[in-house]
């Protein structure tokens, strides 16, 4: 079945709110779990956007939390679709935060998210390809590839002498 491509632009989510007290630790900074949360339903959103089916979190492959985020400060998760593979597909988000006095937005973190697309019954389907347009986009597409064969691997799926492109950063 052939399904039109998309472009990441056409299924980018973007997630801003105030970090409430009841949402941080005794520091007073943002419970990482509660950034978790924000994080997988934003990239959720975004893959339904692309995929127009529900779609269930098959991975959390890498978040990193690179500045606190404290109570009282504007928190955006930006989502958006790296790659999409037959039924499955890898989102990236983006975490700022805006200081409260200065305005400043200053990076906060970022994760990847593996996302499968099923129908009413649960069973995966197909999901259109994604289209990369800018350099920055390009460049998660292909490091999305590494990032799926590194994980067959590792999960015994695909042996290492068929992961050509994760080969290609070793032997160039």
């Amino acid at each position: 079945m052939y399904l039109t491509p998309k472009y990441p632009k056409d299924s980018i989510t973007t997630h801003t709110d105030f970090v409430l007290p009841g949402e941080t630790n005794p520091l007073n900074n943002l419970f990482g779990g509660e950034l978790l949360a924000r994080i997988d339903k934003c990239c959720g959103i975004t893959a339904r956007r692309h995929t127009r089916r529900v779609c269930v979190t098959a991975s959390v492959n890498h978040v990193a939390f690179s500045k606190p985020i404290p109570s009282g400060a504007v928190v955006t998760v930006v989502a958006k679709v790296s790659r999409a593979f037959n039924t499955s597909l890898e989102v990236i988000a983006d975490i700022t935060v805006e200081d409260r006095e200065t305005g400043e937005i200053m990076n906060a973190g970022s994760a990847i998210y593996t996302f499968v697309a099923v129908n009413d019954m649960g069973t995966p389907v197909q999901i259109p390809e994604v289209v990369p347009e800018t350099e920055d986009e390009r460049q998660r597409f292909a490091a999305a590839l590494r990032r799926k064969q590194l994980s067959l691997i590792l999960a015994g799926r695909m042996k290492p002498h068929d992961a050509t492109e994760l080969k290609a950063l070793f032997t160039e």
